[in-house]
């Protein structure tokens, strides 16, 4: 008996070439789901993960492009569809940070990147796999703990994962009807490639969430299955909040 919780389901992600988009594609690959994935062009990695999860038994593609041009998103819904032949899943994780603890200093170049990249491209996606999400299929969207508590050095980061959360609340009222859930995750600090470049590998103890340590990317990866199966039917417009302990109202 296959028991695979997501068996023959067909995925649509960003940002999965690396960190926790690449740990959620692995688990659901896992769990029996076909992957598609976008990647920013980084092909090198991408090629590497969509070898990854083609081990795993099932199909994958990797398309790399910006989610914030609104043709490399309906490019990329055609190519998942004829691929696979629907999307039942759609996972929203792309997205960039730029440090910058002085806001007299910020580059408003970073500033609209920011933004066109963690929101912008969300929603142009989201509007491309819509029409072909059905009663049953799940939006997941990647936010953040910042967007909660905000964070001296990512004012632009954090208004973004804070219209995130906005945008899975107002999206799931707008999908009620059609029987289409939409949630998101707000991990609090994880080791990734991303958080890494920005920030190093130390971070001082003021810092750390009071688990006294970072999440690996396969500890918050399962809040996101459990969003994407039926164990969650009850749950649309919720935030998950896998952040070592992190108090936060949301």
């Amino acid at each position: 008996m296959d028991n695979r919780q997501l068996k023959d389901k067909s995925v649509l992600i960003t940002g999965a070439d690396s960190g926790i988009g690449k740990a959620v594609a692995l688990l659901f690959a896992k769990e029996g789901a076909n992957i598609s994935f976008v990647h920013y062009n980084d092909h090198e990695d991408a090629e590497k993960t969509k070898k990854e999860i083609q081990e795993l038994g099932v199909k994958s593609i990797a398309l790399g492009g910006d989610i914030n041009d609104n043709e490399f998103c309906q490019d990329v819904v055609s190519k998942t569809i004829s691929e696979f032949g629907g999307i039942d899943i759609l996972v929203n994780n792309a997205g960039t940070q730029i440090p910058c603890d002085d806001i007299a200093e910020i580059e408003e170049e970073n500033i609209r990147k920011t933004f066109n990249s963690n929101i912008v491209g969300m929603i142009l996606l989201t509007k491309a796999a819509f029409p072909y999400l059905k009663s049953g299929s799940s939006v997941i969207n990647t936010t953040s703990a910042v967007a909660y508590q905000g964070h001296e050095e990512l004012i632009d980061y954090s208004a973004t994962k804070g219209a995130i959360v906005s945008f899975t609340r107002s999206l799931a009222l707008q999908s009620k009807p059609k029987g289409i859930r939409v949630n998101a995750v707000a991990p609090g600090p994880v080791a990734t490639p991303l958080t890494e470049e920005t920030f190093g590998d130390s971070e001082d103890d003021e810092s750390k969430p009071p688990f006294e340590r970072k999440a690996t990317t396969e500890e918050v990866a399962s809040s996101y299955l459990f969003l994407a199966t039926d164990a969650s039917v009850q749950m649309t417009g919720q935030v998950l909040h896998p952040n070592g302990g992190l108090i936060v109202n949301g």
